[in-house]
């Protein structure tokens, strides 16, 4: 098991259908001990039972709005393995309404909290566990195409994943000469409960499905594979990286498209959204 003896924390598991329970999954069967942490009460309830179903009693109280949180968490992690060897940033959020009609009417409001909670997060969170981490430790991200192209409806999101790639440049420059490596995936997209808010969500999947490569949508279990993959020793040699696991879409220069008896395209915007 590639994993073994490897100690880690995934933050931002939801539920058993998250991007991040995926990773917890591919993690612990590789043999990694994990902690999580939940936001509130109410999370704690869905993440309390993940955690023993691999085994855990580690769950921490981070809501990353808080910077006291991230202190209590770095004592606790001290306290209770010293000190570990990968971390699992998976949280995003922006308010329902910024994602919603034209960009340039984003609330200066939720920008900022879109930035706060979805990037900053990330620096804030490393800054504080990087005196408990390990030699040849491994940090990981999530992502979304939307960082790099329009995608309808993902509006100051998409911005918000932007500068997250950007910081996970920035952070594996800063940290790679203490072994510390920093890598993002950028995942297609998936229902989960995150996605949920996402206008037209249905229509993308059936668009993502229809134009990669692999005409498949992937899963929680695919990316959780490749997550393990840049948590593990088996990519010591990776940081700075945003690797896309999206069965190939994000190569794609043009949509698919079929012909009509006199050979003209007919995958247009309105025909597809009927599928």
């Amino acid at each position: 098991m590639v994993m073994k003896g490897k100690k880690g924390l995934i933050v931002g598991v939801a539920n058993n259908k998250s991007i991040a329970y995926g990773i917890a999954k591919a993690c612990h069967a590789q043999g990694a001990e994990i902690a999580f942490t939940f936001m509130n009460e109410q999370i704690e309830k869905r993440v309390v039972p993940i955690a023993e179903e691999f085994g855990s009693d580690k769950v921490y109280k981070l809501d990353v709005s808080v910077e006291s949180d991230f202190e209590n968490l770095r004592e606790a992690l001290k306290r209770d393995f010293g000190e570990i060897d990968f971390i699992v940033h998976s949280v995003a959020f922006a308010p329902k309404e910024s994602l919603d009609g034209d960009f340039v009417d984003t609330p200066k409001s939720a920008f900022n909290i879109a930035m706060e909670i979805s990037v900053y997060s990330l620096v804030e969170l490393t800054r504080s566990l990087l005196p408990i981490l390990s030699k040849n430790s491994s940090i990981l991200t999530l992502s979304y195409l939307g960082s790099m192209q329009y995608v309808p409806h993902y509006n100051v999101m998409g911005v918000a994943k932007a500068a997250l790639e950007s910081s996970v440049r920035y952070l594996a420059c800063d940290l790679g000469c203490k072994g510390v490596r920093v890598n993002a995936i950028s995942a297609g997209p998936i229902k989960t409960l995150a996605a949920s808010g996402i206008g037209d969500f249905r229509f993308i999947l059936k668009w993502n499905e229809a134009n990669a490569p692999m005409r498949k949508n992937v899963t929680i279990d695919e990316v959780g594979n490749s997550a393990m993959y840049l948590l593990s020793d088996l990519s010591s040699g990776v940081s700075g990286e945003i690797h896309y696991v999206d069965g190939g879409y994000n190569i794609m220069g043009m949509c698919a498209v079929e012909e009509d008896e006199e050979g003209k395209a007919q995958m247009t915007w309105e025909r597809f959204k009927k599928l």
